[in-house]
């Protein structure tokens, strides 16, 4: 038996009534999608436990098969792991973002207009951050560039006692609602407001101006968290799995958890990525003896942050038409009795931009069963089969044949 998940990142949604009370889901052409869940199982599944943020840090720990409440160590740990930066015991770590800031004369009056900064360019980002480390790392505090607007703070000795806040979470406010408390919190104000006066006008965002891109025009500081430690996949399950992403989050979890964990060229976590790519991965990690394959795509829950609605119904068909209908295809040619689970890891409603702890629909097809659930793949219709995973950690118990029934 070989095992697939296919995770659409923040594809559940909210009615909208600029969809006739309907979902993007609900709209979104996705014909092998709809068949797997007619004739499988559909069902909710709750993947943020109670008291904590709707993240796809959390969110994916979960589907994993990793209680976030005992393995969650913060967000930023797991991307500085997939980034191959050393951390020690007494190493915090922050998510780094170059956002788009507006351009109110005081600082605290600004506006978030972009957390992705029109999902600049790893390579240009890596030129605003070296220059970030330029000016302010230190003996005990250092700046990595990652993936497009994705970077890395470690902060040797640093505090998890602060509050931050997501730039997602604040699209479109003012910023000086969400400032930083706790410790450290004067630092990082210092090093936020000040990296707006260094990238302005900094050559990399004279450009962007100049092609009618947004600028990356100040970093912001959020995600800490201690260096985490995860039981190995293979020795939890006794299988051999490999991870296919293009976020570092993802990376990073399947690294710390010793699985296999296939770059793709290409790949960006954008709507312009590189899904034939990932789904062409997916199949030769089964052929070449993986049992498991973990494939997470990032572009709904982006389009779901920039609140475009029509991008995020192509996203949604992209993940049906050039991933799961290939790789189903490829398996039932080979005639490989396999169990599929498709589902988001959180909702992104287009209305609010951000995530919220909403269950999400679930579908768990098995080539050699026949449950004939009768519905298509729909939020709605996920309520509406009475099914309801209330521990988000054990579906994957559940997925992998461990125990006959969700919890």
């Amino acid at each position: 038996m070989k095992y697939v998940v296919i995770l659409g990142d923040g594809m559940a949604d909210e009615p909208l009534e600029q969809l006739g009370l309907k979902t993007p889901l609900e709209v979104a052409n996705k014909p092998t999608i709809d068949k797997l869940s007619m004739k499988g199982e559909l069902g909710l599944v709750s993947t943020i436990p109670k008291g904590m943020s709707p993240g796809s840090d959390t969110a994916n720990l979960s589907v994993m098969g990793y209680n976030p409440k005992k393995y969650y160590t913060g967000r930023s740990p797991l991307e500085a792991i997939s980034m191959k930066i050393s951390m020690k015991d007494t190493d915090i770590c922050f998510r780094c973002n170059v956002v788009t800031l507006s351009e109110e004369e005081v600082y605290d009056d600004k506006v978030i207009l972009d957390h992705s900064s029109d999902e600049i360019t790893s390579e240009e980002a890596k030129e605003l951050i070296i220059y970030i480390e330029k000016n302010f790392g230190n003996e005990i505090m250092h700046f990595y560039p990652g993936v497009s607007y994705r970077h890395a703070l470690i902060w040797e000795g640093g505090s998890v006692q602060v509050n931050l806040t997501p730039p997602h979470d604040i699209l479109g406010k003012r910023i000086g609602d969400y400032l930083p408390k706790g410790d450290g919190a004067q630092e990082i104000y210092h090093m936020m407001k000040t990296s707006y006066e260094l990238l302005n006008n900094h050559p990399v965002n004279l450009r962007r101006k100049e092609k009618g891109l947004k600028p990356a025009n100040s970093i912001w500081i959020w995600g800490e968290g201690k260096k985490p430690v995860l039981p190995s996949f293979e020795e939890k399950y006794i299988l051999k799995g490999s991870m296919i992403s293009a976020v570092d989050l993802l990376k990073g979890i399947a690294i710390a958890a010793k699985m296999e964990s296939i770059d793709i060229e290409g790949a960006t976590g954008t709507l312009n990525t590189n899904y034939e790519g990932k789904a062409s991965a997916c199949i030769d990690a089964l052929d070449r003896g993986q049992d498991f394959v973990y494939l997470h795509v990032e572009a709904p829950d982006e389009c779901g942050h920039r609140g475009e609605l029509e991008n995020k119904i192509k996203a949604i068909e992209a993940l049906d038409a050039k991933i799961v209908t290939p790789i189903v295809a490829a398996l039932e040619e080979k005639r490989v009795d396999f169990r599929i689970l498709i589902l988001p890891d959180h909702p992104t409603p287009i209305a609010l931009r951000t995530h919220t702890s909403n269950p999400v629909p679930y579908i768990l097809y098995d080539s050699t069963l026949n449950k004939n659930s009768g519905f298509t793949y729909t939020e709605k219709n996920g309520a509406n089969t009475g099914i309801h995973c209330t521990q988000g950690h054990l579906l994957m118990d559940y997925l992998l044949e461990k125990t006959n029934k969700v919890i």
